[in-house]
């Protein structure tokens, strides 16, 4: 973006209106007094040559600044402010730790102040952390005098109306972003005028967890949805699985390539959202130089300040807002932490805590949380017993819906500890299972003789899912039994009838204990399937039917039963689970099926036979012995 024409002429003729601001850098920052409390501008929006200018005046003056705060949200830069060599010049406080401040902060050279984004202008509004200068960066003035923060509105605005003395980087660069981040230069003290780039963000992790996690969102996101999503390894990941989608909105805290590129794509078009409709609505961001151009002038966008876009009561207003973010760490019982490892300050709070909350509190709106399996090259388990300690907890309990890693989706809303602990084990890496249940087992969050079966034998085989539409035209998802299923499987088999349990067990019990349970849920794949299929209505999906098969080892063939709920019989879901099942079972060469079906039971007796094995039968104490071979296709 570089200067036109029009633009130069605004800024010439600004300088012979307000001669006094345009001052040498050096003149500018020897308005910065001793203990004064000097705000830098966020994160891509930082002014470089300001803070450079800065560390060289203090470099050629030490006894220029002593004891001088700094306040910033997340440096990108070198932060030279929070280097141990100025720290008798500054102390840097963070409201949101980035890599070159977390040193710092850790080892007690700079502070960190835990708060939510959207909480900070308040804090400058009411005085409770004064400032006295603000760096920041602009683009050129319009012709009114106008000039834009741009990439950073968050908590900039707020700061430059409480400071007393406003130092500005004049930036070509910077785009010219519609909202509420122009300030009139009448408003500033001085300006500087210098070209350079602005700071880039990218994500480092591009690979196959990031993309697998995407998958898995993706089949959460429905269109028409609002999405925020937040920053880190993983959005543009998920954000390139929505590519399929229709009338996403927008409203969000940070505005990154993998949101820009929705856009162009048309995507993300905002005509459903509730509020702010045609318009994407986000606060700051973070991207690449051709996000920043996308970003100039364009009136679909508008950045707002952060006790806007990141207030709870506005995000709830948002009928189907999704709120999508990432954690470092979540324990069994369902609460996270994406701001330390345990003692150690990694981030801050930063907004998600109050994105997930104004999500909960929206009609029909849901939260996701995505979280890679690992961490440290697969040494480490994210999914822990419990929070290390001295973690923050960034997300309690109370705040997450779903859970997503490379390995599935954990329904945790409305559970209880034991199945939280259950659903978050089911989608933790293989390797580090069994021993969750083993400390599961041993803080009681988990029954006592929770079975697990570790190893290939025991992975959850996700390539069997399949959507299958029966001859009456019921669509139904079917797939493998999870560890975590034994809550939804007791409510299946106590809404079936007593003839419907007869039929499928051959025995008059009726209860179905725990113990029971886990002979369904805790099975080796590599030896047996049990298939469920669900319908769905709405987000509700229904557990209608159940089938399964255990390999005889002696004969290579496998005995089989399903049962079907009583009000879903007829309709063709049972032929659909016994296709199913026979499909699976010829593709691991077995030769056929058994079963023992009583006498009375004609509908068992009828599919069977209609489904061209060859099928050999004799009767036993009331029940057909069937015998039936898989037949060559022609």
């Amino acid at each position: 973006m570089n200067i036109d024409r029009n633009e130069q002429e605004a800024l010439n003729t600004l300088k012979e209106s307000y001669s006094e601001k345009f001052v040498s850098v050096k003149k500018a920052l020897k308005s910065i007094h001793r203990g004064d409390r000097i705000f830098v501008h966020t994160a891509c929006g930082e002014p470089q040559f300001l803070l450079k200018s800065l560390v060289e005046y203090i470099e050629s003056d030490p006894k220029a600044v002593f004891d001088a705060e700094v306040l910033q949200v997340w440096s990108l830069g070198l932060a030279p402010y929070a280097q141990e060599k100025f720290k008798h010049n500054f102390r840097h406080n963070s409201f949101f730790i980035g890599n070159s401040t977390r040193s710092a902060v850790n080892s007690g050279l700079a502070d960190y102040t835990p708060i939510f984004l959207s909480e900070i202008p308040r804090l400058f509004n009411r005085g409770l952390v004064p400032v006295d200068v603000a760096l920041i960066q602009a683009s050129c003035p319009d012709p009114h005098g106008y000039m834009s923060l741009g990439v950073s509105v968050d908590i900039v605005k707020a700061a430059t109306e409480q400071a007393q003395t406003i130092i500005v980087q004049v930036n070509p660069r910077m785009p010219r972003v519609h909202g509420d981040g122009f300030i009139h230069i009448s408003d500033v003290d001085y300006v500087i005028r210098h070209e350079e780039p602005l700071l880039e963000y990218h994500d480092d992790l591009d690979n196959d967890v990031a993309h697998r996690i995407g998958e898995y969102v993706a089949t959460l996101i429905e269109d028409g949805n609002t999405i925020q999503v937040g920053y880190g390894c993983l959005p543009n990941a998920i954000l390139a699985n929505l590519k399929d989608k229709k009338h996403l909105g927008v409203h969000t805290e940070l505005l990154g390539d993998g949101l820009v590129a929705l856009m162009q794509a048309g995507v993300i078009d905002n005509s459903k959202k509730s509020i702010n409709r045609g318009k994407t609505i986000a606060t700051f961001s973070m991207g690449s130089a051709s996000t920043y151009e996308y970003l100039h002038d364009n009136p679909f966008i508008e950045f707002k300040t952060v006790d806007y876009t990141n207030d709870p009561r506005v995000i709830a207003l948002h009928e189907n807002m999704t709120a999508i973010n990432s954690a470092l760490e979540i324990d069994l019982t369902g609460q996270a932490t994406a701001e330390s490892l345990g003692k150690v300050f990694y981030s801050g709070i930063g907004g998600q805590a109050d994105f997930m909350r104004g999500a909960i509190l929206a009609k029909k709106g849901k939260t996701i949380l995505t979280i890679p399996s690992t961490a440290h090259d697969g040494k480490v388990s994210r999914i822990v017993p419990f929070l290390k300690a001295g973690a923050g907890v960034t997300l309690n309990r109370g705040d997450i819906h779903y859970v997503v890693t490379e390995y599935g989706i954990a329904y945790l809303h409305g559970k209880n500890i034991r199945e939280r602990a259950m659903e978050l084990i089911s989608i933790a890496h293989p390797k580090f299972r069994a021993e969750l249940i083993r400390k599961a087992k041993k803080r009681n969050l988990i029954y006592q003789d929770q079975a697990f079966i570790a190893g290939k034998a025991g992975e959850y085989p996700e390539k069997v899912e399949t959507y299958r539409t029966t001859s009456s035209g019921v669509e139904v998802f079917i797939r493998p039994v999870k560890i975590s299923d034994e809550p939804i499987l007791k409510d299946f088999f106590y809404s079936l009838s007593d003839a419907s349990l007869q039929r499928r067990f051959l025995s008059e019990r009726k209860d179905m204990p725990h113990e029971r349970l886990q002979e369904f849920v805790v099975i080796d794949y590599t030896s047996e399937i049990i298939l469920l299929a669900f319908t769905q209505k709405g987000a509700v999906e229904k557990l209608v039917g159940l089938g399964q098969y255990a390999i005889i080892g002696s004969t290579h063939t496998a005995d089989v039963a399903f049962v079907i709920r009583d009000d879903h019989q007829e309709l063709g879901i049972g032929r659909e689970l016994l296709k199913y099942l026979t499909l699976l079972a010829k593709k691991q060469g077995l030769l056929g099926f058994t079963a023992d079906v009583l006498i009375s039971n004609a509908r068992m007796m009828g599919l069977f036979e209609s489904m061209g094995f060859d099928v050999q039968k004799h009767i036993s104490d009331g029940l057909y012995e069937m015998k039936m071979t898989f037949l060559e296709s022609k």
